[in-house]
């Protein structure tokens, strides 16, 4: 064995490790060219915080929200979004969509009525999720691009009764999984069959 065999045989370490520094540092490009587009653009985590939204969530619960759909389709009653919001947007929100562009809204204690161009003669809403009823007295229409939310613990949410409606460009997302607690894991939790009224 000659001098220049010892020679190679201390550089293929560090030729090795070398290699292995530049395959992770491509490989955490890689990954933060994948992860931060999908948080940008495509999912986001969430975390409740407080009761506007008991029973359906409670706090400290574990979501995550679709922001992709809203680019393709409108948001649809029921659905139960994250927002911006409209008075401090740096705070998010976690609500229900009651009322669409276009609806006019009465409130009358615990019965919501609206009435659109599908049901102009209107129609009482049917919420099995509301446990806490509230005492509101309210009408309200709906211009382009607003939209009426609630949280289902009526009693104790500040939401479009108290400050108004919600504009369409402060809408994240809606609620798409429900990671924790594991016991209640979900998909699309909080979703009722009011879509397509």
């Amino acid at each position: 064995m000659n001098g220049n065999d010892n020679l190679n045989t201390t550089q293929a370490p560090k030729e090795s490790r070398a290699h292995s520094f530049w395959e992770m540092v491509r490989f955490a490009i890689l990954a933060l060219l994948i992860v931060i587009p999908i948080r940008t653009f495509v999912a986001q985590p969430f975390i409740v915080s407080g009761n506007s939204m008991v029973p359906t969530f409670h706090d400290n619960e574990y979501l995550i929200v679709d922001e992709l759909s809203y680019r393709f389709n409108e948001p649809k009653r029921d659905d139960v979004i994250v927002f911006h919001y409209p008075k401090d947007t740096t705070k998010f929100f976690i609500k229900r969509i009651i009322g669409l562009p276009g609806d006019t809204l009465t409130i009358d204690g615990s019965k919501v009525t609206i009435k659109n161009d599908k049901n102009p003669e209107g129609f009482v809403m049917d919420e099995p999720f509301v446990k806490n009823q509230s005492s509101n007295q309210l009408s309200i229409t709906l211009g382009e691009g607003e939209y009426f939310v609630m949280g289902d613990n009526r009693i104790a949410s500040s939401d479009s009764r108290i400050w108004g409606t919600l504009p369409k460009n402060l809408i994240v997302g809606r609620a798409f999984i429900r990671l924790l607690p594991l016991s209640n894991i979900g998909y699309l939790p909080g979703s009722y069959s009011l879509n397509n009224i």
